[in-house]
């Protein structure tokens, strides 16, 4: 059984998180999805913004990383307006996730979404749609897929739901 533990990241994270990152890009790439992420994002500032605001999550097994991702409380501009399908109680207060990244291997990307959901009810995220490995543990994870949306940052993305 794992013992994963989970913290809000510090400015003192940085080095680490930008090192996951890293390699969350280039494994993207590797299975065939270089556009999602480019070569930078997410970048420090974008970090060190998501730490300032509490936002910003880790995932560690005796002190070592094993993953990262922001969560955070709705609205958000990005979901405000979704196509080919629509959100599942639009009105009710959601939570997204985003920037989800882990080294692999070990179920510490869906043991972060699970840690998500035992504290929200009403979770959104979002993926590219060369992203398959993050589509098959997003459907594993239990959040189905509810349509398309545009990104601030860049191109479309799928938008999936988890609702309780």
């Amino acid at each position: 059984m794992s013992e994963f533990v989970m913290q809000r990241a510090t400015r003192a994270d940085l080095p680490a998180m930008k090192a996951l990152y890293a390699h969350a890009r280039k494994f993207m790439a590797e299975q065939g999805n270089p556009g999602q992420w480019g070569d930078s994002y997410p970048d420090e500032a974008q970090l060190t913004e998501d730490i300032d605001s509490g936002c910003a999550w880790l995932c560690r097994e005796k002190g070592e990383l094993l993953a990262a991702f922001y969560l955070a409380p709705g609205p958000d501009e990005d979901y405000a307006v979704i196509r080919d399908g629509s959100w599942l109680e639009e009105e009710r207060p959601y939570w997204v996730v985003h920037r989800v990244a882990s080294y692999g291997g070990r179920g510490a990307a869906a043991w972060c979404l699970d840690w998500c959901w035992q504290r929200c009810d009403n979770l959104r995220i979002d993926t590219h749609r060369d992203n398959l490995p993050m589509q098959r543990l997003l459907e594993k994870c239990g959040f189905g897929l509810r349509g398309v949306v545009s990104c601030r940052h860049g191109g479309e993305r799928l938008a999936y739901q988890k609702l309780r």
